[in-house]
This record gives C-alpha cells, structure tokens and sequence, in this order.
C-alpha cells in the first residue's frame, strides 16, 4: 500500500459517480432572496436614496488617506478579483481534477459561470453607465447614465464566482464548508478594498456581492447543458478516434525472416546388387553341351 503523500495526486482508475448539485428549495429560497436584495440595491441608486448618500460619505472619507500604510499591500490583494489572473489559477487546478476523474465538468462549469457573469454584470455595467468616485462631479449624485461602467463591481461578482467555483465543486461537505469560508472572506475583502481604494461606491460592492451569488445559486439550472455538452465532445473525440474516421497511412511492411534451408539427409554410399558369374554373354540361354558328346 502506497503511503506517501503523493499518492493522492494519482489519476483515478476510473470516473467517480458525481452527485451533481439540484435546485432545491432552500437554493431557490436563497435566490429569491438575493435576487430582491439585488433590485432593492438598483432601485435605491436609481431613486438616489440615503444608499447614493452613504457612497458619498465613504467617499469623502477618503480612507486611502486615513491608512496609507496598508495601501501598498492592498494593491497586490485586490487581484485576487482580477478576471483573468483569478481565472487562470482556478482554472489550472479545475484543469488537474478534470484529467484526474475522467471528466470535463470542473472546467465547463467555470466556462458557464464565467460567461453569465460577463453576460450579467457586464450587461449592467453598459445599462446603467455608472462613473466611479474618482470622476464624480456632483456631489450627492448617483452618477448613472453617464458613460461609466462600475455598478456593479466586477472585481468583487468575480471574486465570488471564481473562488465560490471551487466550494461548488468540492467532492466533500467538510471541503464545501472550509471553501465556501475561505471564497466569502475573499470576496469580502475584495469588495472593501476596493471601497478602500476609492475605485467604486459601497453600493457598487452591494451589489457585485449579490450578483455573483446570484449565478453560484442558479449554476444548478445549467447543469443539464453542461452535461449534454460534455457528452457531446466526448462523442466528438470518440469519432475522431475511431477506426476508419482519419486516414492512417498505410504500415511499412514488416520484415520477415528468410526460412532456414531444409536439413538434407546425409548422402549415402551407392549400394552395389550383387551379380552371380554365369555364362559369357552370348551364351546366356543356351544350354550346356552334354559332356563327352563330340
């Protein structure tokens, strides 16, 4: 028995039975809730309420400037919510699970959820055409429909969605549990970090924060077509490699030995028939000549 602590790392000998995740009423639940969470947070920016107020008060704080030591670090954080920095790393390791179990769900799961969020937030963001803080010119408005694209904020719906992947897709309730803190604490300092920087409204953290658990709890609406499309490449890469589909050159032919040459038998000296001594020739046939007759 393998002991070391590589050995987990080993290909599986065969796909494991994968309980894929259902809309149950709980989830739906949940997303009926942070979906009114989510038009309640719009409606209250379209509306100007005491929320574009409060965005304006953490904005003239300037909280850059009440703690600059911790801004250096704080650059580097904030790519933790980075589309492409974030998607490449989950994606190398949904890349290894997917060789590892023999299939291709880990990453078309994060394709899918990565598309509706572009398709989503990024939809939002054109609509509703929010400037940041840095470019606001009227103090006290919501600066909507003014070319801008920052409500919501995408660093923080992406840091939901791309690390809250990786606790949708655990194998194991206790790995569910520590991954769903862990992408929640990140998230959420994602989110301040932002504020903190002066990049986005508290109201546009608001909602990235629900619009990215608005697609981690629908992603089980998806899982039908997430299935038949790896069916279908699976069944692609099946005709693709089955015999006859591409043509295969023909096989040099192999070289066979020459036969050995028969062993002979050896050669035997020729076998004389012994002959009797009779009559000269001429005198076979006549009888002899009776003694003593002349």
């Amino acid at each position: 028995m393998r002991t070391d602590i590589f050995a987990r790392l080993d290909r599986e000998p065969e796909p494991p039975k994968i309980e894929t995740p259902r809309m149950s009423r709980h989830r739906i639940a949940l997303f009926g809730g942070t979906l009114a969470f989510y038009l309640a947070i719009v409606i209250a920016v379209l509306m100007s309420s005491w929320l574009v107020a409060l965005d304006w008060k953490v904005m003239l704080f300037r909280p850059y400037q009440q703690w600059p030591e911790i801004h250096a670090a704080l650059d580097y954080y904030v790519v933790l919510g980075q589309r492409g920095p974030t998607a490449v790393m989950v994606a190398c390791w949904l890349g290894w699970r997917s060789w590892r179990q023999h299939t291709l769900r880990p990453l078309l799961t994060l394709g899918a959820s990565l598309l509706l969020l572009n398709l989503t937030v990024g939809a939002v963001k054109i609509g509703l055409g929010r400037l940041g803080p840095h470019y606001a010119t009227r103090i006290g408005s919501a600066e909507l429909f003014a070319g801008g694209d920052i409500f919501p904020s995408g660093h923080t719906a992406n840091a939901v969605v791309t690390w809250g992947i990786l606790a949708y897709l655990a194998a194991t309730p206790r790995a569910r549990r520590y991954l769903s803190a862990m992408s929640a604490i990140v998230s959420l300092g994602v989110g301040l970090t932002t504020v903190y920087l002066g990049t986005h409204w508290l109201s546009d953290v608001l909602l990235g924060w629900a619009a990215g658990l608005l697609i981690l709890l629908g992603l089980p609406w998806v899982e039908p077509l997430i299935t038949r499309a790896e069916n279908w490449i699976f069944a692609a890469r099946a005709r693709l490699g089955a015999p006859g589909s591409r043509p295969v050159p023909p096989a040099p032919p192999a070289e066979t030995p020459a036969p050995a040459p028969a062993a002979q038998p050896p050669a035997q000296p020729p076998v004389e028939e012994p002959t009797a001594q009779g009559p000269a020739r001429g005198q076979a046939g006549r009888p002899p000549a009776a003694r003593g007759r002349r």
